[in-house]
C-alpha cells in the first residue's frame, strides 16, 4: 500500500473515535498490552510525561515539548486528534513522522492488526511508541486520547503524571458527573510517580489527592494565583496551561536528571507554535476582518472562548459553527452570545451533527442564524458580510477548524 491507501485502511479498518464516537471506545487495555508485547515493549525505551484532562491538555503538551526542545533534548510528542494530516499525531522536535514510516509500519504489522482486530487508536499508539524508540528520543510527551484509566496510552509509567482540568465531555464513555469523569482521569496516576493537578475546584482536587495517596504519588497542586509566564499562544485561558506546564517542569527537574534552565522555559513558552506547529488555539487567520479559529468543543471550552472575546475589540461578531453529534448543544448555546450572527453547517465527518438537528437548537434559542452546506461555504459568507472592523470566530469542533485552516 502507498501512503493514501495506508491511511484509508487505518481509518476504515475498525471504528475510530474521531469518526464514529462511542462505538470506537474499548473498556480495557488488553489489545494495547497485546500489541506492545508483540512489538517488544517499545514504551520502555524512553522517558515520558503523561497528560490527561478535559481541556488544556493539548496546549500543555505542546508547551512542555517546546521547552524541552529549547533545553536541547530530542522530544517525542503524541497528541490527538489531528487537524489536517494524520502524521500530526506523532512528532519529534516538531517534525511529523514521515509517510514512509507510517506505510512501512502498517505493512509490516498489518496481519497482526487484522488478526487481533486492533482499533485505530491502539494501532496509532503502538506506531508512536515504536517510532519514538526507533528514533532514540530522550523523552516523549504523551497526551491521552479519551479519559485516562482505559486510554490506550495508559500502559506507560511516566516521570510525571499531569491532569489539567475536568469538565463534562464524552459523558457516554466517562460518566455523567464531574466526579465520575475525574475518577477516569485519575486513572493515569501511577505508584510512586509525582502528579501535577491543574483543576481549580476543591471538590475534584480531593479525588486526585486521594488517588495520589493510594499510589504513594507526590501530589502537586498548581497555584493559579501565581503570575503566569508569557507564551506565544493567544488567549487569556492559556495562562492556566502555562502554570500547569511550569509546575510540571519544576517537578521534572526535582525528580529526574533532566536539566532545564529558567531561560529555556521562557524561550520555550514563547516558541510553542514555531517549535511544535500547534494550531487552532485562538489562532488569528487573517485581518480586516479578523478571523479567529478556536477548537473549543464543549461547555468549558466555549465558556473560556466567550470570556476571551470580552477582551477583544470589534463592531459586530460573526460565528461560524458546527458540532459533532455527541455534544450537549443546548448547554453550549445557553452561554453563546445572543447578539452574534451565526453561520452553521455540518462538519465533514461521520460524527458531524446533521444540519437540521443542529439548526433546531438555534431556533429554540432564537439566534440569528443561516444554514450552509459546508463549513467553508459558511466562512465564505461570513467574510462577505463582515465589515473590516468586525470579528469572525470559527469554532465548535476540532473538525470545523480543520476544514478552514
Amino acid at each position: 500500500m502507498d501512503y493514501s491507501q495506508t491511511l484509508e485502511w487505518l481509518f476504515n479498518q475498525l471504528p475510530m473515535y474521531q469518526r464514529v464516537g462511542k462505538l470506537a471506545y474499548k473498556a480495557n487495555l488488553n489489545n494495547t498490552i497485546l500489541l506492545d508485547n508483540y512489538l517488544g515493549n517499545p514504551h520502555l525505551s524512553f522517558s515520558t510525561i503523561h497528560v490527561a484532562g478535559t481541556n488544556g491538555k493539548g496546549s500543555t503538551c505542546h508547551m512542555l515539548a517546546s521547552v524541552l526542545q529549547e533545553a536541547g533534548y530530542k522530544v517525542g510528542l503524541y497528541t490527538s486528534p489531528h487537524l489536517k494530516d494524520f502524521r500530526e499525531r506523532i512528532r519529534i522536535n516538531g517534525v511529523m513522522v514521515s509517510e514512509e514510516y507510517v506505510v512501512d509500519f502498517v505493512n509490516k504489522h498489518k496481519l497482526f492488526f487484522e488478526s487481533h482486530q486492533l482499533s485505530f487508536f491502539e494501532m496509532t499508539v503502538g506506531m508512536a511508541f515504536q517510532y519514538f524508540k526507533d528514533s532514540n528520543v530522550d523523552i516523549a510527551i504523551i497526551e491521552t486520547g479519551l479519559g485516562g484509566r482505559l486510554d490506550s496510552t495508559n500502559i506507560i509509567t511516566p516521570l510525571v503524571s499531569v491532569i489539567t482540568s475536568i469538565d463534562k465531555d464524552h459523558v457516554a464513555m466517562l460518566g455523567n458527573t464531574l466526579v465520575k469523569i475525574a475518577r477516569e482521569k485519575a486513572g493515569i496516576i501511577k505508584k510512586n510517580v509525582p502528579v501535577v493537578v491543574g483543576e481549580r475546584r476543591s471538590s475534584l482536587r480531593v479525588r486526585f489527592r486521594e488517588s495520589a495517596i493510594l499510589n504513594n504519588a507526590t501530589y502537586h497542586q498548581v497555584d493559579h494565583r501565581s503570575k503566569a509566564l508569557t507564551t506565544d499562544l493567544k488567549g487569556e485561558y492559556q495562562k492556566d496551561n502555562v502554570r500547569v506546564a511550569c509546575e510540571t517542569l519544576s517537578v521534572l527537574r526535582e525528580s529526574s536528571d533532566f536539566i532545564i534552565s529558567p531561560n529555556q522555559i521562557r524561550s520555550g513558552l514563547m516558541k510553542v507554535v514555531s517549535n511544535t506547529s500547534l494550531r487552532g488555539r485562538f489562532e488569528l487567520l487573517q485581518e480586516n476582518p479578523r478571523v479567529i479559529a478556536e477548537t473549543a468543543h464543549n461547555q468549558a471550552g466555549i465558556r473560556t472562548l466567550i470570556k476571551q472575546l470580552q477582551n477583544e475589540k470589534y463592531n459586530n461578531l460573526h460565528i461560524v459553527m458546527g458540532m459533532v453529534s455527541d455534544k450537549e448543544v443546548d448547554t453550549v448555546l445557553s452561554i453563546m452570545p445572543k447578539d452574534a450572527s451565526y453561520y452553521i453547517a455540518k462538519p465533514n465527518v461521520v460524527r458531524g451533527m446533521e444540519l437540521d438537528v443542529f439548526s433546531s437548537f438555534f431556533k429554540k434559542h432564537k439566534f440569528n442564524f443561516r444554514k450552509f452546506d459546508s463549513i467553508p461555504e459558511a466562512l465564505y459568507e461570513a467574510k462577505s458580510l463582515a465589515h473590516s472592523d468586525d470579528l469572525i470566530v470559527v469554532t465548535g469542533s476540532v473538525f470545523v477548524v480543520a476544514e478552514i485552516i
